[in-house]
């Protein structure tokens, strides 16, 4: 006859009680509201991870300001007050300027690059590295290609259009970039920019791809659209996780969140590209004029762009760190990419300095 200690050692074995985790649960927010398209980056990424997670950990996801402020979000992960939420990186250069490359980069980095450079080439690496100075993990879970261009109600045809502009613009190297153009950057959160633009309080604005920007209703408050987005040549996404919170999760959960994020990645890039070349069409029935500088504007861009990063880079080694993994990733890949031209997979920018660049890491 079996002893009654043996019996409860075998229920409890059969039941999985012995090592089995705690369930998490989560609380994220984001940056973006509910009525810009951005937010369906974040949704689809916490869909994805609750799927993959199953009863391990279950994530509540609420839009943008519904918890805190878009801009104290931040502070809300660094602070474990919320164990994550969704953002541009370059909202936080504030902080560190290290965190501008890591969102976007002027007339450098498109979609397929940035994936390529967090998932092979070490990329993904830095992102941990800069927001684990504020005690967290980070994801990247979205990318986008280059933003629309600015909109506005004067047309922008060429540089001499941008001259005494007042234009709202995120980022620190995209503003310093349109100041040697002759205009001047305005900085506001994305809900705010249609007021202003129907206001007159600025000329004209950015914001993100022309699906984004549709769902913001620029249309309504613009005549003119200046193509290409030379200043944002691509855009990443991710989830700030609060370091203790992840470290309470098995590394087995873990393992199915960077899972969730990798898949996101991939997918939001087809998503976006799908719904851009969608409201493309949106906008010219809308009666937008589209205009596109000539090559020899861009090039002139590309010069300034290039000045501008390297002097940026180098007022923070770290700012610099990044920026020399992204060319040295380009230096590398052009070996392959310029050989397969044209079924390649975008163009190799002539860039900034490396040596420049490198000079400037300690």
């Amino acid at each position: 006859m079996k002893s009654t200690t043996s019996i409860v050692t075998g229920l409890v074995l059969a039941t999985g009680i012995v090592g089995s985790a705690q369930a998490e649960n989560w609380t994220m927010t984001t940056t973006w509201p509910s009525s810009l398209e951005l937010i369906d980056i974040d949704q689809h990424f916490v869909k994805l991870a609750n799927a993959l997670t199953g009863d391990d950990l279950t994530i509540e996801f609420f839009e943008g300001g519904a918890l805190v402020p878009a801009g104290e979000v931040f502070g809300a992960v660094e602070s474990g007050t919320i164990q994550a939420s969704g953002d541009w990186p370059g909202y936080w250069a504030g902080r560190d300027t290290a965190f501008s490359p890591l969102a976007t980069t002027a007339s450098l980095f498109n979609a397929i690059d940035y994936v390529n450079w967090i998932q092979q080439w070490g990329g993904a690496e830095l992102y941990n590295e800069v927001y684990g100075k504020f005690g967290m993990v980070y994801l990247p879970y979205g990318v986008t290609n280059n933003e629309s261009g600015f909109r506005t109600n004067e047309p922008i045809r060429n540089l001499d259009d941008l001259k005494g502009k007042r234009l709202r613009l995120s980022g620190l190297e995209q503003g310093r970039l349109l100041e040697k153009l002759g205009g001047s950057q305005v900085s506001m959160a994305g809900g705010e920019i249609y007021q202003a633009l129907e206001r007159g309080v600025i000329d004209g604005a950015e914001f993100s791809t022309p699906n984004v920007d549709f769902s913001g209703g620029f249309q309504q408050v613009t005549k003119f659209w200046a193509t290409p987005g030379w200043h944002q040549s691509a855009s990443v996404f991710g989830v700030m996780i609060n370091k203790a919170s992840w470290d309470a999760l098995s590394p087995e959960t873990q393992e199915k969140l960077k899972t969730a994020a990798d898949a996101n990645l991939v997918w939001s890039l087809s998503f976006t590209e799908k719904r851009a070349t969608e409201a493309y069409q949106k906008f010219k029935d809308a009666g937008i004029e589209i205009t596109r500088y000539d090559d020899d504007s861009l090039a002139k861009i590309q010069l300034m762009a290039n000045e501008v990063i390297e002097t940026t880079a180098c007022e923070n080694p770290e700012s610099a760190k990044v920026y020399l993994s992204q060319l040295e990733y380009l230096a590398d890949y052009a070996k392959w990419r310029d050989a397969s031209a044209p079924f390649n997979l975008g163009r190799t920018p002539n860039g900034p300095d490396i040596e420049k660049i490198r000079a400037c890491v300690k």
